[in-house]
């Protein structure tokens, strides 16, 4: 039992922290090249990457649950990942490829592929090694928005070869202890026995739930000072209350959970005129709800859990851009 649960933590501890690796490596990345390049382009360099990172992954999620070697794709990832990190070195070295705005949208869509891909992979792996354990799926998920706001802060060259060097020393330690294990722990799912048209039923609730919180996580954020104290701020709420939203539900159950985090929600939408306190807890609250919907999602498509995460992921790019209409 011990050594089950030393791989439990030794697997989803590499892979929530290669989440804050592969955002915080992308992010930094593209402030590299808005800080050395024609801003002219930036706003569709940057559109590119979101679109490729979030809208891609029910596509690439579907891939993953079809795949019979799961870490193919996270060695994928990482070569699209290092081959964007090199084609920037590239653009930033030599004067021909610094004007080259074809290098710009190469270099995005390298990142926002590899960012997809890793995403579902990540999102699967966790599932399967702890049978779907919400506050593991909470950890793997709350660890991306701090690697953005480290990103974004301290971007520099330096910063962005470190990053990818741990991302690949993580990531053969993972297949090694994967490779390594006694028993397999993910052992081959079945398909939920629901009706197809309940699975879809449910999962579009979720989708527009996710898409409502989205919104309302990013509204709650519009307006704020964004120094750099408030970026790293803003994404170390973030990550705990989708770290702590896992716990809670176990403690309170998720029916429990969703109704204080909605009352909470609610209150702080009412009072966040009154104090800058309000829309942080908002915040929190409001991202303690994600563990529970990608729980939910992945009871409801047991054995898609790539398509799941996917799906939910695709969801987000929606309300995030209603924040700002």
């Amino acid at each position: 039992m011990a050594t089950k649960v030393q791989y439990y933590l030794q697997t989803v501890g590499i892979c929530s922290l290669m989440h804050f690796l592969v955002d915080g490596l992308c992010v930094c990345c593209l402030y590299l090249l808005t800080a050395t390049t024609d801003m002219t382009y930036i706003v569709g360099v940057f559109m590119t990457y979101n679109i490729l990172a979030f809208l891609t992954q029910p596509l690439t999620g579907w891939y993953v649950d079809k795949a019979k070697r799961k870490h193919w794709v996270l060695l994928a990832s990482i070569l699209l990942l290092t081959m964007a990190v090199t084609v920037a070195s590239l653009t930033i070295s030599f004067p021909s490829f610094r004007s080259s705005v074809v290098g710009l949208y190469v270099i995005a869509t390298l990142l926002g592929m590899g960012n997809s891909l890793f995403h579902v992979w990540g999102g699967k792996q966790t599932v399967l090694k702890t049978d779907n354990d919400i506050r593991a799926v909470g950890t793997f998920v709350s660890t991306g928005a701090f690697g953005l706001s480290v990103g974004i802060v301290f971007y520099s060259w330096s910063l962005l070869y470190a990053f990818l060097l741990v991302i690949c020393l993580l990531a053969v330690t993972y297949v090694r202890i994967d490779n390594m294990a006694v028993a397999a722990v993910d052992a081959e799912t079945k398909n939920p026995s629901y009706a197809q048209v309940a699975v879809w039923i449910a999962m579009a609730a979720l989708v527009a739930f996710v898409l409502f919180r989205s919104y309302l996580g990013q509204s709650f954020s519009v307006g704020s000072d964004h120094g750099a104290l408030m970026v790293l701020a803003l994404g170390a709420i973030s990550m705990l209350g989708k770290m702590l939203g896992g716990w809670l539900s176990k403690c309170c159950g998720i029916i429990g959970a969703m109704v204080l985090i909605l009352v909470s929600v609610l209150l702080c939408m009412v009072l966040r005129s009154s104090h800058m306190a309000f829309p942080l807890v908002g915040l929190f609250m409001i991202n303690c709800t994600m563990p529970i919907t990608l729980y939910l999602a992945n009871v409801v498509m047991k054995g898609r859990e790539g398509l799941a995460f996917g799906l939910l992921a695709a969801a987000l790019m929606p309300g995030y851009l209603l924040a700002f209409v």
